[in-house]
């Protein structure tokens, strides 16, 4: 656990010296936002249908802006080959990864979900409350498996288009799950809500507990 609060104090000292991963994620998921917004503002068409589609695109590629820094960052600045020489175990090293990437997501997705309330005209009431619970969960299985192939794509010359190529398809069973959880919170039919969670966490479960075995050879390449 020291070597993890290691790893995650280190990277919040560095993001908060230059800003570079929550500022780009908090700024592309605002301009999602309101491209949607005045996209879809002549639609006639139910926002509880609409609304958490446009959410997680806006989670979700912005995501990927912060993960494309995760290890690309650690890589430029030859820190990585001293996390790898450092005492710690390379499971120890991807779930601090992990945590730091879950951290700088859910800080800009504070700032993107307030204004995704507004925007729609939706109530601060317990229905955010459980779409931040979802935003959670679909965050964590994003940064899961994206932190490995971060790592995955920062070895390659072509990294920046390595890293969307590869996390979308394999994020698409999260997005699916959230956007379908949200949705069912938003328009108040929360019958089938909990198969959608458990699709969520299963995922979620999987994409750790593989990569968390992998991370060792992916890391070492």
């Amino acid at each position: 656990m020291k070597s993890m609060s290691a790893i995650i104090f280190k990277d919040i000292v560095i993001e908060m010296r230059n800003k570079e991963s929550i500022t780009s994620m908090l700024m592309f998921g605002v301009l999602v936002l309101v491209v949607f917004q005045f996209a879809f503002e002549t639609i006639n068409v139910e926002r509880g249908l609409l609304a958490p589609g446009t959410l997680w695109v806006a989670f979700s590629f912005a995501a990927i802006l912060g993960l494309n820094r995760s290890l690309a960052m650690e890589i430029d600045n030859d820190c990585l080959q001293g996390l790898l020489l450092a005492p710690i175990s390379r499971g120890e090293l991807y779930l601090g990864k992990v945590a730091s990437n879950f951290i700088f997501m859910m800080i800009a997705e504070a700032i993107v979900l307030p204004l995704f309330v507004v925007f729609n005209n939706l109530d601060f009431n317990l229905k955010f409350l459980e779409v931040a619970a979802i935003a959670c969960l679909g965050t964590l299985g994003i940064a899961s498996i994206g932190t490995i192939l971060s790592t995955i794509s920062a070895n390659t010359r072509i990294k920046e288009v390595m890293l969307p190529v590869l996390q979308i398809p394999l994020t698409v069973p999260v997005i699916i799950a959230s956007v379908e959880a949200t949705r069912e919170v938003l328009t108040g039919d929360t019958r089938g809500i909990s198969s959608w969670l458990y699709v969520l966490a299963g995922f979620i479960i999987v994409y750790l507990t593989a990569s968390y075995l992998v991370f060792e050879f992916a890391v070492e390449e």
